[in-house]
Formats: C-alpha cells, sequence, structure tokens
C-alpha cells in the first residue's frame, strides 16, 4: 500500500494511506513511499521511490497527466510555507500537519501517492537500492543532531575582514548538517543550502565546531582513490603512506613525496599522458576494460554513470571511493549505536566521530572497522582533538 509520511521530524507520527489521515500509530501493510525519513527506518520491506528514479525531485517525475495538478498544490504549499515565514512560526517546534488545513493534505498526499505509483511502475530497483536506504538512514541520524558550535572562539581574529564576515554569517547559519546523498554523479555527498556548510567552510573556520562529547576523532584513508586503483587492479595495499611507497618504489627514489603525489595524479587522470613507470605500476586500462563498456561505467558497487573516455577513470575511482567510505561510515555507526559516541559527519575522504572519554578503548576496534574495506585494508590516518580546527594526528599502533 502506498502511503506518505505527513512531516519528517520523528516526533511527528502522521501518515496518509488508502485516502484517510492516520496519527500516533503506522498502520500495517505499508509498501511504498516518496522517500526514506528516519522514523521509517523499523518498517520493513517498504520501497521509496526517489531511490528507483535515482534522486530526481517530483517535480521531474510528475506524468504528464498529473502535472497541472502538482503545480497547483505546490503553489498552495509556497503560500503556506511564506505565510509561516512571515509569522515566525518556527518548523522545528510545530508538526506540519498541524499548521495546514486537512484537505489539503488529504489532496497532496493523493496525487504524491499516485507519483510514486508511476515512478514504480516504470523504473526497476537499482542495485545498490539497500546500500542507498542505509545511507539515508545515516544522514538522517546526522542532520538529527546539532553541531555544538562556539563562534566565541573567533573573536580574537575579528580584526581579519573574512573572519568578520563568517561571524555576521553565523548568526543565521543553521546548526544542523543537511547532506544530499543524490548531489553529485558519482555519489559524493553535497550539503544542502538550509544546512550547515560543512563541506564548502574555510579551514581557518574549522575551529568553532567542538564535540558534545569529549573528543572529535577523524578518520580517513591515506591516498584513498591510489589505494581504489590498487584494489581494482588487484593489487595488495601497501600498509605504509602510499605517495611516501610510490616515491622509494616506482620512480626509484627520485624527489620527495609531494613531487610524487603530484606525478601520479598528473597521470592518473589525463588518459594522453605517458609516464611510463606509473602506468607499470597502476593498470588503468584493465579497470577501463572491466568497468566502462564505452558508454557507461559501472562499479563495483552497482553505480551506472554515463561517461566518455576522458571522464571514465576519474569516474570509477572517485565514486568507488566515496562509495567505500560511505559504507565504513554506515559500519561505524552500527558497532557505536549502543553508545553515547557517535558519527558527527563526513567530508569527503574522512568521517569524524564525537566521542566520549570513555569510549576510547573502543578506538582500536573503530579503526579496524573503517579500515578493513570490501576492497582491502586501508591504511588510516588518525587525528583527535578537542576543536575540529586543532586536531593532532596520533600513532595507534600501540592502542
Amino acid at each position: 500500500m502506498i502511503f506518505q509520511s505527513l512531516d519528517d521530524k520523528i516526533h511527528c507520527i502522521g501518515i496518509y494511506y488508502d485516502g484517510k489521515l492516520v496519527f500516533d500509530e503506522t498502520p500495517e501493510g505499508l509498501s511504498g513511499t516518496w522517500n526514506h525519513v528516519p522514523r521509517l527506518n523499523n518498517l520493513n520491506n517498504v520501497e521509496y521511490a526517489k531511490i528507483y528514479c535515482g534522486g530526481k525531485s517530483l517535480d521531474e517525475v510528475c506524468p504528464v497527466a498529473l502535472q497541472s495538478d502538482w503545480k497547483r498544490f505546490q503553489s498552495k504549499l509556497r503560500a503556506f510555507v511564506k505565510s509561516f515565514k512571515i509569522s515566525k512560526v518556527s518548523f522545528s517546534e510545530h508538526c506540519f500537519y498541524d499548521l495546514v488545513p486537512q484537505r489539503f493534505l488529504l489532496e497532496y498526499c493523493e496525487i504524491k501517492n499516485r507519483i510514486c505509483e508511476h515512478v514504480f511502475d516504470i523504473n526497476t530497483k537499482p542495485k545498490n537500492y539497500d546500500f542507498l536506504i542505509e545511507l539515508s538512514s545515516i544522514v538522517g541520524k546526522i542532520e538529527s543532531k546539532p553541531l555544538n558550535i562556539d563562534k566565541e572562539i573567533l573573536r580574537e581574529d575579528l580584526q581579519e575582514g573574512k573572519f568578520r564576515r563568517f561571524w555576521k554569517k553565523l548568526a543565521d547559519m543553521p546548526s544542523h548538517i543537511r547532506y544530499n546523498i543524490y548531489g553529485t554523479k558519482t555519489g559524493r555527498l553535497t550539503t544542502l543550502d538550509s544546512g550547515f556548510p560543512i563541506l564548502t567552510m574555510d579551514k581557518d573556520f574549522r575551529k568553532i565546531i567542538k564535540p558534545h562529547n569529549d573528543w572529535l576523532v577523524e578518520l580517513d584513508f591515506n591516498a584513498a582513490e591510489l589505494r581504489t586503483l590498487l584494489a581494482l587492479s588487484g593489487s595488495d595495499q601497501p600498509q605504509e603512506d602510499l605517495h611516501e611507497w610510490n616515491r622509494k618504489n616506482i620512480y626509484s627514489g627520485a624527489g620527495d613525496r609531494d613531487m610524487a603525489k603530484k606525478r601520479i595524479f598528473a597521470w592518473l587522470y589525463n588518459p594522453e599522458s605517458k609516464d611510463t613507470a606509473s602506468s607499470g605500476a597502476y593498470n588503468r586500462g584493465a579497470i577501463l576494460d572491466t568497468h566502462w563498456d564505452g558508454t557507461h561505467v559501472e562499479t563495483p558497487f552497482g553505480r551506472k554513470i554515463e561517461a566518455d573516455k576522458k571522464h571514465a577513470l576519474n569516474y570509477i575511482i572517485q565514486s568507488t571511493t566515496s562509495d567505500l567510505l560511505l559504507k565504513q561510515m554506515i559500519k561505524l555507526d552500527d558497532y557505536l549505536k549502543d553508545s553515547e559516541s557517535y558519527i558527527s559527519f563526513c567530508i569527503h575522504d574522512n568521517v569524524v566521530l564525537d566521542m566520549k572519554e570513555e569510549d576510547y578503548l573502543k578506538l582500536s576496534d573503530v579503526i579496524q572497522i573503517f579500515s578493513n574495506t570490501e576492497l582491502g585494508k586501508y591504511k588510516t590516518n588518525v587525528r583527535i582533538g578537542k576543536n575540529y580546527g586543532e586536531m593532532k594526528e596520533i600513532n595507534y599502533a600501540n592502542l
């Protein structure tokens, strides 16, 4: 049975199904809806239309026969939202279904149901559907927990213009991160404008983010994309800094680490590069033969992306690496589910935990879970600090 949740907030229990509104309980037999929200985590066998259509909007997938009605209801919805803002109604304190007429809810949800039915009818279930469900769940958890933001730590820097401008912006900046799991074709997360800009914030401002618990712990893969390249080539993972390993083993000790890093990436994503030493160690051609059919790449994790030859390897490596990190984040979330420590956020190739002092003994397990991926054991860098701008790398060998 197709249904719609009447509000995304965890405390707002309202469902539309079969032409009626139900509150304070979840009916049996629900089978499909538009999008995943955290409150639906305990429902089994529910299909999500937004995942079926690859993250497109309702506007994009609305069938022609329903477009006129859909636009009319969207216009009404925007008018309601505008009136709430003018009246300074707090969306975080009130349930949406308490603010609008029930007649509107009935008609609006019914047309959403019909759009969902259309999406399910014309699309097949994605290969990475289960992963996207898990990812939707964890980004929902992240969104539900506000960051601990201390703007006062910037006061001593206000003589500089960029700090003064950021200080002013902080007054209206939300403290919750809102990720968009469909923001890029490769699967790398983006953030919505209505959330905290964790992915684009200047590194000089990171110190405003403090833990709610005792420590922030950052985990990231060493040379993540190169390790994915090795894994897809069927090669072993060196358990040392990979750029230094390349310098010694591929480039015969020439230059320094930074030169080795620049050289490998200059070759990696330029199909025309003829660097013999790099191509002798990393088999780009074999990876393309396996994962690119001439028009699309398909990653080991089931993402299919349109790509020409110039971009194919880039998409394979970046998408695979991104999904690998997100899979490790999901594993960590499951490991910490009975703890007060939790996933605070992620930035591209790293995951940041908000950790209780008493959970420090679990850090060794956390690192092992993060490092042991489906593509092999990736060397992990670990940093810890009292704020996100002042993190110190630790040697975890003796943990």
